[in-house]
Order: structure tokens, then C-alpha cells, then sequence
């Protein structure tokens, strides 16, 4: 009982200087912070009286992995492909884990890289990559990608900057971007998801960062009211809604005849691919002749567990995953239905890809881009409750009314010419040239 009693007194000591140690370096990394804000502030200041007049020409996007493959990175490609038709564009790819480009680099777009992980780092690189991010958020997702390496690649790099516009990608580069962006450069936030997704935590540092932006863009209406109500006490210079491009892409329209629907995303909980199996149980019972393929990437977990899913209800000839591809506009042109399973959805650029490819749409009613682009009975069927069976019946009205399947189809393809590259690349000309008017917001 003694020993016992000593040891317990030992832990409790232990745990009470650890306490204390953490409270002292929490204090001392605070003062810290605070210090070198203020040093921040002044270095800004003194550079604010040489600053160059604005400057659009040149424009750098700041972007998690060039190198990899998702919506996100093959829009802002998009983006970055038209502007660079008049001026000098730059990809600043935070990481690189791959040799060569999952997609192809636009003609004139450059691309640099801050934390290249393909080759071997010196021995100060590897130190440091040892060591968390410590500027971003814990709830942001890229969390895990980020190293202490990697903020002071990124620091440098906005540090180092004189002049021209930047587009910040995501909230790791967002957040950092109102810390430290020089004035002098025009600087643009892009939201890529919805506010909704993000913690309190997130939108508290959105609520007192982004009214340093010059311009903040969502993609839909809907997160563009949200961000205005959030950020209605100090907003950015420009708050407005320009919605992501339609990427050129392989393949013809599709002739809508062959027995196949599609559905595209990561194979995670939002996009809602468990609630897609189960409704293909409805369409399986009434119009076995058809099959899902289901084309997107996710961890061997996921993918393992939806393919359960998908054997246990004996669908295993009937639902298909693909996989990721890079001819999306070929397997588009090879179904006749997309469906739409998502939970939420921050803009829904699958839907417009398979509009631009002739496919009427079946969806989920969800949080928010969908109802934003697709209108119920005109270019697709929205469907109002969350029930598997009922997208299901979705599907099968369509399968069954093939001159409504051809009808939504033809007018899907009206759809998508509001959403093309040279349509939304006027908008970012003329967001560019009012900010060129003014002078940068820090």
C-alpha cells in the first residue's frame, strides 16, 4: 500500500510540472507570437511606403498538390490555363509526392514547389519535417500534409513576394495568406467547400482574417450569403460568387442508349456512395439489364468497406468501382444517367462535367450546389427527402421515360454553356481588373 501510495504521489507530481511546462511554453510561444506579429506589422508597414503600384499581370495560385488528382486541383489547372492566355501564371504547389502530373500542366503555366518530397532533403529539411505544422488549424483537413518544413517553405515564399495577385486555395493557405502577404500584393481568397463543413474553431479565425482580403470568392449563392453574414463586421474588399469552369474535356455527347449509370467522387462519407448501393437495390429489382459504375478514388478502408456493402446486397454483378480515371469526358459519354448521392456538396463540378457531356442528372436535394445548377424537371430530377429508395425511383423514372431522359439531356447541355471556361473567365477578368484599380487592402 505504501509503494502504491508513492507511486501515485510520483504520477500526480509528474503530471503537475508537466501541467506547469505546458503552461509555461504555452505562455512563451504566446509572447512570442504576439512579438513577432508586432515585428510583422512594423516590416509591413515600412514596405507599404515603397509599394508598387497594382500590379494583375502576374498571378500566382496557391495550391496543396499540383501533382495529384482531385476536383479542386483540376479546376484551379482550369482557371489557371485561361488566365495565363494574357498573363504571367504561377502554380505554387505547397507539396509534391509524384513524379510526373496526374493532369496535364496548361501551355504557359508555371509551376513551383515548395516541399518536394521526391528527392532527398538535406539535413536541416529532414529536422524539420519531423515537426508538425504549427500555423495550420488542427481541424483543417491538410493538416497531416503540412510540416514545420512546409510553413517556413510557405512563409518564405509569401514573404519573398513584391507584387502581382494571389490566390489562396484553401484555408491552410488562406489563413496563412492574411498573416503574411506583403502589401503590395493583391490578394484573393477561393473557398472551395462549404462554410458549413468547417468547426467553429475555423470560422472564428475566418471571422478576424478575411476582411484582410482583397476579394474572397465562393462557388455558389448559397455559401456566399453564409460568408457575407459571417464576415458582415469586418469583410473583405470583395465578396462575390464566381462558380468553377467546366474543364475541356475527352469524348463525344453521349447517344444516352447504353444501360449504364455513373457516379463520380472520393469514396468518402459526404459523396454518399453507401446511400447509392442501396438505392440501386430498387433499380436492380425493376431493370436488372442496367449497371453503376462508380469511378473515384479512396483508402483501401473505405473501398473495402463499401465493396462489402455492395456484396451483401448481392449486387456484386450489378455496381461496379472503377477507380479513378483520366479520361472522365470517355466514361461520361459511355452512361446515359448521373447520379448524385452526396450528404452535401460544395459546388458539384461532376454534375456540370456530365451536363457538358449530354447526361440528365439524378440527385440528392443536398447542401448546396446542386439545387444551384440543376433545375428540378428541366435538366434533371432533384429529390427532396434522404431516402435511398426514392433516388432509386429517381433513377428509374429515367430509365423508363427515355424521351424525358433525352429531353433532360438535351437541355443539360444548355446548362452547361453558362458554366463555360471563356463564360467564367470573364468574370475573374473583370474581378482582376477593379482590383487593379485599387490599392491592395493590408
Amino acid at each position: 500500500m505504501v509503494k502504491d501510495r508513492h507511486s501515485t504521489s510520483r504520477r500526480s507530481l509528474q503530471e503537475w510540472i508537466h501541467r506547469l511546462l505546458g503552461k509555461l511554453l504555452g505562455n512563451t510561444r504566446r509572447a512570442l507570437a504576439r512579438s513577432a506579429l508586432w515585428l510583422l506589422r512594423m516590416l509591413n508597414a515600412r514596405r507599404a511606403r515603397k509599394a508598387p503600384a497594382p500590379d494583375t499581370g502576374t498571378v500566382r495560385i496557391l495550391l496543396l498538390h499540383a501533382y495529384g488528382m482531385g476536383g479542386t486541383i483540376r479546376t484551379v489547372l482550369n482557371l489557371a490555363g485561361y488566365l495565363a492566355r494574357e498573363r504571367d501564371v504561377e502554380i505554387v504547389s505547397a507539396l509534391r509526392s509524384a513524379e510526373q502530373p496526374f493532369f496535364d500542366i496548361p501551355p504557359g503555366v508555371r509551376v513551383t514547389v515548395l516541399d518536394d518530397r521526391t528527392t532527398r532533403a538535406g539535413w536541416a529539411p529532414r529536422l524539420l519535417s519531423r515537426v508538425p505544422s504549427l500555423f495550420v488549424p488542427e481541424d483543417e483537413n491538410a493538416k497531416p500534409s503540412f510540416t514545420l518544413w512546409t510553413d517556413l517553405r510557405l512563409i518564405a515564399y509569401l514573404r519573398s513576394l513584391r507584387t502581382g495577385v494571389l490566390i489562396a486555395t484553401r484555408p491552410a493557405f488562406t489563413l496563412m495568406t492574411t498573416l503574411f502577404a506583403p502589401p503590395g500584393v493583391i490578394t484573393i481568397g477561393q473557398e472551395h467547400v462549404t462554410l458549413g463543413t468547417h468547426s467553429p474553431a475555423m470560422r472564428s479565425l475566418f471571422r478576424r482574417r478575411y476582411g484582410r482580403f482583397d476579394a474572397f470568392v465562393t462557388l455558389t449563392e448559397a455559401d456566399l450569403e453564409q460568408y457575407a453574414k459571417l464576415l458582415k463586421d469586418d469583410p473583405p474588399s470583395r465578396l462575390l460568387r464566381i462558380p468553377n469552369a467546366i474543364p475541356e474535356l475527352d469524348g463525344g455527347i453521349s447517344h444516352l442508349e447504353e444501360k449504364v449509370v455513373v457516379s463520380m467522387g472520393r469514396l468518402v462519407h459526404a459523396k454518399g456512395f453507401d446511400r447509392l448501393v442501396n438505392a440501386w437495390k430498387t433499380v436492380a429489382e425493376a431493370h436488372p439489364d442496367w449497371i453503376l459504375r462508380v469511378y473515384g478514388r479512396g483508402t483501401q478502408e473505405k473501398r473495402n468497406r463499401l465493396k462489402a456493402r455492395i456484396d451483401e446486397a448481392d449486387l456484386s454483378d450489378k455496381v461496379f468501382l472503377m477507380g479513378s480515371t483520366a479520361h472522365v469526358g470517355v466514361e461520361l459519354s459511355k452512361s446515359s444517367i448521373y447520379a448524385v448521392s452526396s450528404r452535401y456538396e460544395g459546388f458539384g463540378m461532376t454534375i456540370l462535367e456530365a451536363m457538358s457531356k449530354g447526361l440528365p442528372i439524378v440527385s440528392f436535394d443536398c447542401p448546396l450546389g446542386p439545387r444551384e445548377i440543376i433545375t428540378d424537371g428541366h435538366d434533371g430530377l432533384l429529390v427532396r427527402s434522404k431516402k435511398a429508395a426514392d433516388l432509386g425511383e429517381g433513377i428509374c423514372r429515367l430509365i423508363e421515360d427515355e424521351n424525358l431522359r433525352r429531353t433532360l439531356g438535351r437541355n443539360a447541355l444548355r446548362t452547361a454553356v453558362r458554366y463555360d471556361l471563356d463564360v467564367i473567365g470573364a468574370q475573374w477578368d473583370e474581378l482582376l481588373t477593379d482590383l487593379g484599380t485599387r490599392a491592395p487592402s493590408r
